[in-house]
C-alpha cells in the first residue's frame, strides 16, 4: 500500500509545514444564513453473487491470483414495508468547524469525540471512532509519517484548514446490522476516505462519481485504513466504490510491482464493471425481480472461518482444493446465465456452489437456521423457488433467496414469516443480534457519490442532533460556537418542516428525560429477582470481583514461573486403565495389584448393570468462544449434522447415555446442571 502511487508521500511527511494537502474553497464560503456547506458521501454496500471460495482473502489473492475471482453488485437498501424506495445505506458528512479540533462522530455507534492532540488521532483503543481515525489517516489529513513527531494538531489544521479551523466527519449507517455480510465497515470507511480526499483536492471533482484511477486510489486507502484499524477484510469488500455489477480479479505480479519475488500476484485486483452491451439493462431487472434480500438476524464473528479457509489454502487439502476449482467453474455458469437474463439457472448455479464447494471447503458455512429457511421456502413455493445464494463468508445474515418474479411480492412476506418463526425457535440456540428484516434493493448505476449540502439543506443525519443537541443545551448559550448555534436553528427549522426530521423533537426529549428513578429501581429489582432464581452467587461473584480488581487473579498471574521445567511425558507417568491396556502396566505405582485391562471392564460392567453410576452433564456455558461473544445457551447449540439432522449438545451426550443404557441392559440416569445465564 505504501508503494502504490499517491500513497508515498503520507509516509515520507514529518512537519506540518510539508502538508501538501489543502482544503478546497468550496468547503470554507458560507451561505447566506451564515453556515458553511457540508459535504456528503453517499455509497453503495456490495453483494457477493459467488467469492468462488473466499478467494478475495488478500493472501489467497496473492498467492493463487489465476483463482481469485469475484462476481459482485453494488446495491441500495430499504427496509420492505417501511421505506419508500431503497437508497444508498452508507452515509459520510464532512464539514470546517469554527474550532481547531477534528470531530468525529458516528450516529450509529452514539459515539463522539472531539480530538485536539494528534495522539489521539492514533489511540483506536480510546473509544469506538477507530474506523473514523483509521479514514482520517488513511486519506492524508493526518498522514501516517507524522505520528510521534511531537507536532501539534492545531499546526497541522492551520495548514490544513486555516487559523482557528477545524473539521467535523460525521459517520451513517441506515439500519444495517454487523454480520449483514454486506461489507458495510469497509464501505463505510471508503465513504469516509472519499469524502476526504474530494475536500482536500485529491480528486478532480468535488461532487459527482469518481473517476476509476480515484476509485483504486480509495481502495488502496481502504486497505491501509483497515490494518490501521486493526480490522482487515477481503478485496472485493470496497465493492461499493464501483457502480453497477463487476468482475474482480487478482492479478499476477510482474517485474514493476513491488510484490514481485514476494508473492505470486499483487495486493491490490483489478476491476472489470459490464456494461449494458455486455448485461443488458433486461437482464439486471430480471435479477431484481426475482431477488429476495434478507437478513436472517443472526450475527456471527467470520473471522475463524477466514482462517480455516487460509489454513487449509496453505496445507494445499486435496478436497478443498478440487472445491475451489469447481468454484471457478460455476463462476463462468453464473456470469453466462446473467448475461442471458436467465434467472433460474443463475440461482441453480449460485445454490450448487453453496452446496458444493463452499461447504466442502468450509462445512460451517451453513447452519440449522439457514438450512430451515431453504427446505421451508422450498416446502412452500415448489419449483417456483429458484435457488439460495450465501453472502459473505457465511450464512445466517445476509442471505439470497431467488423466486420465479410473479411470486416475489408473495415471497418477500412469507420469508418474513418463516424467518421470524426459526428465529422464535432457535434464539436460545443460535447467536441472534436481531430479529430478521426483508430488504428491498436496487441495482446501483454510479457507486460512491458525492453532494455539497448547503443553506437550509445542509443537514446532518436526525440522529447526529440526538447525539450532540442534549449536550449543547446543557451549555450558556454565549459560549456556544457559531457552528453549535447554527446546528441548534437548523434542527429547529428542521424539526418544523423537513419530513425525515418528523419524530425528532419527541426523539430529543425521550432523550433528555429518560426513565425516573421508580423505573430505574423496578428494572434493578426485576434483575435481582431473576438472578436470585437462577441460582446466581452474589458472594462468589464479588469474591472474584475483588480478586480481579486487586491483581490476585488475572491474565499476568495465569502463567508459570521462568523457573518451571517442562519435559515430555514418560509411559511411567500415565496408568492407562481402558481395556486396550497391556496387562504389564496393571500394577499401581506402589507395587500393588490391579485387576487387569479385562478386569476394569468388567468392574465397570457391573456398576452400570447394577444402576451404581450416573452421568452428569455441566450445561452452564454461553458458547461465548465461537460465537463472538453472542449469548446463547450452549447446549442447545445445533453444532453439526449427525446422521443426516443438526444435533445439540444435548443429543449428542444423551446418545452416548441410551447407547450406554442399552450395553448395560439399565438405564442410565443423566443430569444436566445449569448457571443463571442457561
Amino acid at each position: 500500500v505504501r508503494t502504490v502511487r499517491g500513497n508515498q508521500w503520507m509516509f515520507r511527511m514529518g512537519h506540518p509545514a510539508d502538508h501538501p494537502l489543502r482544503i478546497r474553497r468550496e468547503l470554507l464560503k458560507p451561505s447566506s444564513d451564515g453556515s458553511l456547506p457540508i459535504l456528503q458521501e453517499r455509497t453503495p454496500v456490495r453483494m457477493d453473487l459467488s467469492h468462488t471460495g473466499w478467494s478475495d482473502i488478500f493472501f489467497l489473492g496473492m498467492d493463487f491470483p489465476e483463482g481469485a475471482r469475484v462476481l459482485n453488485v453494488s446495491v441500495d437498501l430499504g427496509v420492505h414495508g417501511r421505506d419508500e424506495s431503497p437508497r444508498p445505506p452508507v452515509e459520510a458528512y464532512l464539514r470546517v468547524i469554527d474550532e481547531p479540533v477534528i470531530r468525529l462522530s458516528s450516529v450509529d455507534l452514539r459515539a463522539t469525540a472531539c480530538i485536539d492532540s494528534l495522539g489521539e488521532v492514533f489511540d483506536f483503543a480510546k473509544d469506538y471512532l477507530g474506523l473514523l481515525k483509521a479514514a482520517v489517516i488513511a486519506a492524508g489529513v493526518v498522514p501516517p509519517g507524522i505520528e510521534g513527531s511531537g507536532t501539534k494538531l492545531t499546526s497541522l489544521l492551520d495548514r490544513l484548514v486555516g487559523p482557528g479551523m477545524g473539521l467535523e466527519l460525521v459517520s451513517s449507517v441506515n439500519d444495517i446490522p454487523k454480520g449483514s455480510r454486506l461489507a458495510v465497515s469497509t464501505n463505510l470507511l471508503a465513504a469516509l476516505i472519499a469524502a476526504l480526499m474530494r475536500a482536500t483536492g485529491q480528486t478532480k471533482s468535488l461532487t459527482g462519481p469518481l473517476e476509476e484511477n480515484e476509485r483504486r486510489l480509495v481502495l488502496a486507502r481502504a486497505i491501509l485504513g483497515e490494518w490501521i484499524g486493526g480490522s482487515g477484510g477481503g478485496w472485493q469488500d470496497s465493492g461499493g466504490v464501483w457502480p453497477g455489477i463487476k468482475l474482480i480479479t487478482g492479478e499476477p505480479a510482474t517485474e514493476n510491482d513491488p510484490e514481485h519475488g514476494v508473492s505470486r500476484g499483487r495486493l491490490m485486483p483489478s476491476h472489470h464493471v459490464y456494461d449494458e452491451n455486455e448485461i443488458p439493462a433486461e437482464a439486471r431487472r430480471a435479477l431484481q425481480d426475482s431477488l429476495v434480500l434478507v437478513h436472517g438476524g443472526m450475527a456471527q464473528n467470520v473471522g475463524p472461518i477466514l482462517e480455516m479457509v487460509t489454513e487449509k489454502n496453505l496445507l494445499r487439502s486435496a478436497d478443498e482444493w478440487a472445491g475451489r476449482q469447481e468454484a471457478l467453474t460455476l463462476l463462468d455458469e453464473l456470469i453466462d446465465a446473467l448475461k442471458r437474463g436467465d434467472i433460474q439457472a443463475l440461482g441453480e448455479a449460485t445454490t450448487r456452489n453453496f452446496r458444493g464447494p463452499i461447504q466442502t471447503i468450509i462445512p460451517w458455512a451453513t447452519n440449522l437456521f439457514t438450512e430451515t429457511l431453504i427446505d421451508q421456502a422450498r416446502a412452500h413455493f415448489g419449483d417456483d423457488f429458484w435457488g439460495f445464494w450465501m453472502l459473505g463468508g457465511m450464512s445466517g445474515g445476509g442471505m439470497g433467496f431467488i423466486f420465479a418474479p410473479h411470486r416475489k411480492a408473495e415471497a418477500q412476506q412469507k420469508m418474513q414469516e418463516i424467518m421470524n418463526a426459526a428465529k422464535l425457535r432457535l434464539q436460545f440456540a443460535l447467536p441472534f443480534a436481531m430479529d430478521p428484516v426483508v430488504y428491498d434493493f436496487a441495482i446501483n448505476a454510479s457507486g460512491t457519490c458525492a453532494d455539497l449540502l448547503d443553506g437550509g439543506a445542509a443537514l446532518l443525519p436526525p440522529s447526529f442532533y440526538q447525539l450532540t443537541v442534549p449536550e449543547l443545551l446543557k451549555h450558556d448559550p454565549q459560549t456556544l460556537t457559531a457552528t453549535q448555534r447554527g446546528d441548534l436553528d437548523h434542527f429547529a427549522e428542521a424539526s418544523r418542516n423537513h419530513p425525515g426530521f418528523g419524530h425528532a423533537v419527541s426523539q430529543l426529549f425521550d432523550t433528555l428525560f429518560p426513565k425516573g428513578k421508580n423505573g430505574a429501581e423496578e428494572i434493578d429489582s426485576s434483575l435481582q429477582q431473576l438472578l436470585r432464581q437462577n441460582g446466581f452467587d452474589e458472594d462468589l461473584h464479588e469474591q472474584v470481583r475483588e480478586d480481579l480488581l486487586t491483581g490476585r487473579i488475572g491474565l499476568s498471574q495465569n502463567r508459570l514461573p521462568a523457573s518451571s521445567q517442562i519435559a515430555d511425558v514418560r509411559p511411567e507417568d500415565v496408568m492407562n486403565l481402558s481395556f486396550t491396556c497391556p496387562l504389564d502396566l496393571s500394577v499401581t505405582p506402589d507395587g500393588g495389584a490391579l485387576p487387569g485391562s479385562e478386569g476394569f471392564k468388567a468392574i465397570g460392567e457391573d456398576a452400570l448393570s447394577n444402576g451404581e453410576v450416573a452421568v452428569i452433564t455441566l450445561a452452564a456455558g454461553a458458547g461465548s468462544r465461537w460465537t463472538g461473544g453472542a449469548g446463547t445457551c450452549k447446549a442447545l447449540n445445533p453444532f453439526a449434522p449427525l446422521d443426516g439432522k443438526y444435533r445439540t449438545f444435548i443429543e449428542t451426550h444423551l446418545a452416548k447415555s441410551r447407547k450406554t443404557s442399552q450395553l448395560a441392559g439399565t438405564p442410565v440416569p443423566h443430569v444436566f446442571t445449569t448457571s443463571y445465564l442457561t
